[in-house]
């Protein structure tokens, strides 16, 4: 159903192949675009970003509910709902 093509890295310049298996894990997972970037590009950039593109989150502390160790969570508790520590919340998820 594919052929492999070759791209032009828009990074580097380079050419390289978007393998025929590459373009069918694309189609699986939904995704729209050809990497715009060779094998090499992409893994020096996830390098530099720590395997993501996005920005590092925000902390707040809270209090575990549970347990009472303190601990930090990635939104702002509003003090209506419990707030659990990574332990605990594991624990209560099953």
């Amino acid at each position: 159903m594919y052929e492999d093509k070759t791209l032009t890295c828009r990074e580097c310049g380079a050419e390289f192949i978007f393998s025929a298996s590459e373009q069918d894990f694309y189609a699986e997972k939904g995704f729209q675009n050809e990497p715009g970037r060779c094998p090499t590009c992409r893994a020096a950039r996830k390098q530099r970003t720590g395997g993501s593109d996005r920005p590092q989150r925000e902390m707040h502390e809270a209090i575990c509910a549970e347990c009472g160790v303190t601990t930090q969570v990635p939104f702002r508790p509003s003090g209506d709902r419990p707030v659990y520590c990574r332990d605990c919340y594991s624990k209560n998820r099953m």
